[in-house]
């Protein structure tokens, strides 16, 4: 008996031995193994779509967030043959811009502008083009340089958007907007055209989780990061007046909070194992997993009611896969700068940045000129519109609801069932009371409930009218600015 427990003892130890002597031998083997299992197949080309859903110089950070996005795909070797980006192009050379066709993403950084492919701008900006690029449809393209994700089966994609949203909607700087259930369908679409392995998608904008939520199945191989859950705002950063300021000279927000995470994050990438900062090569240890943690946290802004939730949806398991699949593997030095990136960020509501801009260039103007007179009358103007579309949303809810929300829906459904219903609220609200505009885009929750609460479009025709009868719609007239649906 004796002789068996000393045995066991010996083979036991021979095996810890064993283990120990592998283990350190093989440290950087396991690494390796691991690039090896998750890195692209031989025959696998990573395709990249980016889109800025805005214009104008007060959306300045969308097309900052997108160029420095493609900054780091080109550099980290996606080549641009397969990069298309959709961006409105009038930030660089506004007359606003202080330094002159370039674009900065951050106070620190470098012009990100140059280089940028420019596949669809102005007027190509569209989502009926975003969803044939998508495709592969180049027919169905109008306008642009005709580039499409021309993609195969082994391939991988990768799109980032950013722009403002609102519940079951994004933006986009020619109308219509992009619907969830459109997105969704091209997505869905795309996965029985067997055309790709894998995609991901980080989206920036305002209540971007219900873009997904309650819609994207599962089994399409497509992982979805959103910069808020389905019920709150995301956040500008790099802003005037803020705890972490632009360049004095810029009166504008350079990035988006959720937005310069993920890229910023390249920068300073840890692995858990070899807790160290590493660098860019290390960097293709990074997963998808990691960066979400770490950019949930950033985006969380420290806890504080000043930041939003990062979402994941779909697929989840390819979120164990490396960044660099996706986002490239740059050549890069490690810098000192990392330690000046704060905790907390000084940050704007989205949705209110354009009016804050107005203020912040109001009190800078000292003295009583034409000019300051002019801004007056535009925050005046501005404020009173969406103290409109706020009054008359809710004078049609208490025709139609009541005083009450309308039916309660179980946690993660979708924002709607019937989506043609909430397209027809849209138009019908814009035809009666004024374009919805990027501030009023936080009322298709209310609209989507009146859907889901079984109001028919007559109801919904009488109720606008009422409430919108003596509004001049003017500039905002959907017959000059065009319908958001």
């Amino acid at each position: 008996m004796a002789s068996h427990i000393m045995g066991f003892q010996l083979t036991l130890l021979l095996f810890i031995v064993f283990v120990v002597g592998f283990s350190n031998a093989n440290h950087l083997n396991l690494f390796k193994t691991f690039k090896s299992v998750f890195k692209p197949k031989a025959n696998s080309t990573t395709w990249a779509v980016l889109v800025a859903g805005s214009n104008g110089y007060e959306n300045y950070r969308h097309q900052a967030d997108v160029c420095h996005a493609y900054q780091i795909l080109k550099k980290g070797g996606l080549k641009d043959e397969n990069i298309i980006v959709f961006m409105y192009d009038d930030i660089a050379n506004d007359p606003e811009n202080p330094r002159s066709g370039t674009i900065i993403n951050s106070p620190q950084g470098s012009d990100v502008y140059a280089g940028v492919p420019k596949d669809y701008t102005g007027d190509s900006v569209t989502a009926s083009n975003f969803y044939a690029v998508l495709l592969g449809n180049k027919t169905a393209v109008k306008g642009g340089s005709g580039k499409v994700v021309a993609s195969q089966p082994t391939d991988r994609i990768f799109v980032f958007y950013s722009d403002h949203g609102g519940p079951g909607l994004l933006g986009m700087p020619n109308l219509p907007y992009i619907y969830a259930s459109d997105l969704n369908h091209v997505l869905k679409t795309k996965h029985a055209s067997g055309t790709y392995d894998e995609m991901v998608i980080y989206l920036e904008a305002c209540e971007s989780g219900s873009i997904f939520e309650g819609l994207l199945p599962k089994n399409l191989n497509i992982y979805v990061t959103t910069a808020s859950n389905a019920i709150e705002n995301s956040w500008a950063t790099y802003c005037p007046g803020t705890k972490t300021p632009p360049p004095e000279e810029f009166d504008t927000c350079l990035g988006d909070l959720y937005s310069v995470s993920w890229m910023e994050d390249r920068y300073f990438a840890t692995i858990p194992f070899h807790r160290r900062w590493i660098d860019s090569e290390d960097l293709t240890l990074e997963t998808l997993q990691q960066q979400y943690l770490k950019v949930k946290k950033r985006t969380l802004n420290d806890d504080s009611t000043e930041g939003s939730h990062v979402m994941q949806y779909g697929t989840l398991s390819i979120s164990e896969e490396i960044v660099s699949n996706y986002q490239g593997s740059a050549t890069r030095t490690i810098s000192t700068d990392r330690f000046k990136i704060p905790v907390s960020m000084g940050v704007i509501d989205q949705r209110d940045v354009d009016l804050y801009l107005m203020w912040q260039r109001y009190k800078k103007l000292t003295e009583e000129t034409q000019q300051k007179g002019d801004l007056r009358k535009k925050i005046s103007k501005l404020t009173a519109y969406r103290a409109h579309l706020d009054n008359s949303v809710g004078m049609i809810k208490r025709y139609l609801l009541g005083s009450g929300d309308g039916p309660l829906r179980d946690a993660g459904s979708a924002l709607v069932d019937d989506w043609d219903c909430l397209k027809f609220m849209v138009r019908t609200f814009e035809t009666h009371c004024g374009s919805l505009t990027q501030y009023g885009m936080k009322h298709t929750r209310t609209l989507a409930n009146i859907c889901n609460n079984g109001a028919t479009k007559k109801a919904m025709d009488e109720a606008a009218r009422k409430s919108c009868s003596s509004f001049k719609l003017g500039q905002w007239d959907p017959a000059i600015v065009g319908f958001s649906s």
